[in-house]
């Protein structure tokens, strides 16, 4: 066996036993929102993904290589409520086997209504979340490579604001000859320095483990990401099956609890310039039961292509049949513009 394969398998099971420590976190769950068209076409979680498109970093910052050196990716999307979420990456060489990139994303929330205690209207206000990023990442091998990103946090919410700090660490092998990429990530390790008003809440931290692989002999790419592992319980509200009874908190059973945790993805990708994925999140169905789910609620559907210095990708989900998600992605090569 590989000594670099040999790594990666010894820090998956290292970290294994941790898992079932965890403590869930309702808070920032915004960080779990990835800006990759790439991704989100995927299923919303991929953490395996081996590609020049530096827009991947945000999901594993091992992700991050020198072939994404001066690369541009700029996103945005239309999310649920009429929320928006838009932001940059960039990336850029350190030395022979490194590279650092700076990322910034925002996550506006809309304007809503303020009253105060009595129902008297105050005025409209704003909710958004900024984060900023810096990531690093080295190639340990030729096969392994690690990184870390740490973000600074910042929230506005009318008259309150807070401040959280956090860092995300990776681990990528990929294995060109058989097409074959394993990822590990701790993300979103952390918290708050500056509080709300006085209550500290808690940010979603989370283990993930990746697998990526083209089907031999063709253009046809899977993955598999598990994710949300220190909650390993991953209850819900069911629809009752009784006309007029509230919803029941509901507890799957084993195999539906662990498909819960599992996202699948699979797409055509011939090259680094064309892709067309799909993916299927059962979490995000099972969760849009109590909410008019329609047949497409947990799939998710995209596609991408470059031409020369730019590249361009969109990604459509509708977890429920009054929300629909759209994501666009433009990638620029910065190189190829000034060496012309």
């Amino acid at each position: 066996m590989h000594r670099a394969t040999r790594r990666v398998i010894w820090i998956m099971a290292a970290i294994m036993p941790i898992i079932a420590m965890g403590q869930g976190s309702e808070s920032y769950q915004f960080l779990n929102i990835t800006p990759s068209a790439h991704v989100y076409a995927l299923g919303g979680q991929n953490i395996s993904l081996v590609s020049n498109d530096i827009g991947l970093v945000n999901q594993n910052p091992a992700l991050l290589g020198q072939e994404m050196s001066n690369k541009l990716s700029l996103n945005y999307m239309r999310y649920l409520g009429g929320s928006n979420i838009m932001g940059a990456n960039y990336g850029i060489k350190a030395g022979t086997h490194g590279t650092v990139g700076i990322g910034l994303q925002y996550f506006g929330f809309g304007n809503m209504k303020g009253a105060d205690e009595n129902g008297t209207l105050t005025g409209d206000f704003g909710v958004h979340d900024i984060g900023i990023s810096a990531i690093y990442s080295h190639d340990i091998t030729d096969r392994l490579r690690g990184g870390i990103a740490l973000k600074m946090i910042t929230s506005n919410y009318e008259q309150y604001s807070a401040l959280a700090i956090s860092t995300d660490l990776g681990v990528n092998y990929f294995d060109p000859e058989h097409e074959l990429s394993l990822s590990v990530a701790v993300k979103n390790l952390g918290g708050q320095i500056k509080k709300f008003d006085n209550t500290s809440d808690k940010l979603p931290w989370d283990i993930q483990l990746g697998w990526s692989q083209y089907i031999k002999d063709s253009p046809i790419r899977l993955s598999l990401t598990a994710y949300n592992l220190p909650r390993w319980k991953s209850p819900y509200y069911k629809t009752s099956n009784e006309p007029g009874e509230a919803p029941e908190y509901y507890t799957p059973k084993f195999v539906s609890n662990l498909f819960r945790h599992i996202v699948i993805g699979a797409e055509y990708a011939p090259s680094e310039k064309l892709f067309i994925g799909i993916g299927y999140n059962y979490k995000t169905r099972s969760d849009m039961s109590t909410y008019a789910r329609n047949i497409l609620s947990g799939f998710s559907i995209g596609a991408g292509f470059n031409v020369k210095a730019v590249g361009v990708s969109v990604a459509l989900a509708q977890p429920h049949t009054g929300a629909t998600t759209f994501m666009f992605n433009l990638s620029l090569n910065i190189a190829e513009f000034i060496n012309r």
